[in-house]
């Protein structure tokens, strides 16, 4: 068994659990790695041929470091926020690859690659209450400061902005333009000005934990995701009444997770650190009401869900606890090989009606498995008979997915020893789920519903 991952810790995740230790290594690991991507930027940068970075790029890069270096002596909790804000990695790691390129011409995006990590160590500065002045670029009509919100400019080719932090107040000027103040404070950075747009924060999931950043502005939400090859639906810009819509659904959220456990408001304490919100997927009212919807979450992204907005409070509960276990798996799968499957995709997993390569599986059944187990808890503790339906029929319907594809995973012979602990102990929930069934009806619902998922998937699939 790895060093890296302690079994006691394995088996509790293997039941889609986790504790303080389990989700604190987790975090501490993927912390980690962050930092040494950011490190590794910088050296790329160094190392790349001026065709890439050139050297005026270079010298600004080296003035940002020395700026995040100074905020971090001054407040470090502050600075980390930032470098270890969700939407950091998928911009980190773009403007890596573009920096280490084997050809001489550089990526179309490098430049506001580059220019955005001047915005990064300018927030990381804010946040520390650290004076200082800096020449940003608005690129596409916006300035982004990740984590507080974003300056709208006038559309065109990229723009300078000088910035300058005093005495708690941020101040933005570009040409031909009033200047902008930024108040900065405690909840964040507000401006009456209606060219700064502020990040929405949602409460703390429970005392003590951070607020939660509701993020339309960071211009790296959805960059390189692929939203539509997965099957998500588009990022949307959120209107007045868009938000106050998603802030009354969050209100109800907490109480809800605790109906699954109190490991559920726990894993979201630790683990979410920003929404991402999409617009209503195909089969949704306009105003996002009814039961379709999408959600998603990005490995390069640890601790961003992206979402839609859910239909009830049930479902927002219900959709952490589903994405959360894939930040949990893709995690610990960062940290030790859980399997040696190959990525061919060539697995049933009723819950898609393409192929599945054995990652997937295992991820969806861990996600479905945790479904299961919430919704039978919903079930269980529900006191109206309308709920206790819903409940009943999610739980039938996910357990009935799990238990067609845990055969699959339990007999593959290239689980490493980790990975064997931790399906063993998704079998255990498994048939613990079983020890309170749902009312025949739901359970022959849900039989016949994997069934005809199965003979859908071999008539698509030629198998």
């Amino acid at each position: 068994m790895s060093l890296a991952v302690p079994e006691t810790v394995l088996r509790e995740l293997g039941r889609t659990e986790g504790g303080s230790e389990a989700l604190g290594l987790l975090v501490r690991d993927q912390h980690t790695r962050r930092l040494v991507l950011l490190r590794a930027l910088l050296d790329a940068a160094e190392a790349a041929p001026p065709a890439l970075c050139p050297p005026e790029a270079l010298d600004r890069l080296r003035q940002d470091w020395a700026l995040l270096e100074a905020a971090e002596r001054a407040d470090q909790a502050a600075v980390r926020a930032v470098l270890l804000y969700p939407l950091a990695g998928p911009w980190a790691q773009r403007c890596l690859r573009g920096l280490t390129a084997t050809g001489l011409v550089p990526a179309p995006e490098l430049r506001a690659d580059l220019d955005h990590f001047s915005a990064l160590a300018a927030a990381a500065a804010i946040r520390a209450r650290l004076p200082f002045t800096a020449r940003l670029t608005a690129h596409d009509g916006l300035l982004a400061l990740p984590t507080l919100g974003a300056l709208r400019t006038e559309p065109g080719p990229p723009a300078p902005v000088d910035a300058e932090l005093a005495e708690e107040r941020l101040t933005l000027c570009q040409k031909g333009a009033a200047p902008v103040t930024v108040r900065i404070t405690a909840d964040g950075a507000r401006a009456d000005d209606p060219r700064w747009l502020p990040v929405l924060t949602l409460p703390a999931v429970r005392p003590g934990a951070a607020p939660v950043p509701l993020d339309d502005l960071d211009p790296y939400r959805t960059a390189g995701s692929g939203l539509e090859r997965h099957g998500l639906s588009a990022v949307t810009s959120l209107g007045d009444d868009d938000r106050t819509t998603w802030a009354r659904s969050w209100a109800g959220v907490e109480p809800l997770l605790r109906i699954g456990g109190p490991h559920r408001p726990a894993e979201a304490a630790a683990l979410l650190h920003c929404v991402v919100p999409l617009a209503p997927p195909p089969g949704a009212a306009p105003t996002g009401e009814g039961a379709a919807h999408t959600s998603g979450t990005r490995r390069e992204a640890f601790g961003a869900v992206l979402s839609s907005r859910p239909a009830t409070a049930a479902f927002f509960a219900s959709m952490l606890v589903h994405e959360l276990q894939h930040t949990k798996l893709a995690a610990l799968a960062a940290l030790v090989p859980l399997h040696h499957e190959d990525a061919t995709p060539r697995h049933f997993a009723p819950w898609r009606s393409d192929a599945r390569p054995f990652d997937g599986l295992l991820q969806g059944a861990y996600s479905h498995l945790a479904l299961a187990d919430y919704w039978q808890r919903f079930a269980l503790g529900a006191e109206r008979l309308s709920h206790r339906d819903l409940a009943w029929a999610e739980h039938a319907r996910c357990r009935e997915q799990v238990g067609a594809v845990l055969p699959a995973l339990a007999g593959s012979g290239a689980l490493t020893p980790e990975g064997r602990v931790l399906v063993n102990e998704m079998i255990s929930v498994f048939h613990r789920l079983a020890e309170n069934p749902p009312p025949p009806g739901h359970l022959t619902r849900a039989v016949a519903y994997v069934r005809t998922a199965r003979m859908i998937w071999r008539q698509r699939n030629g198998t």
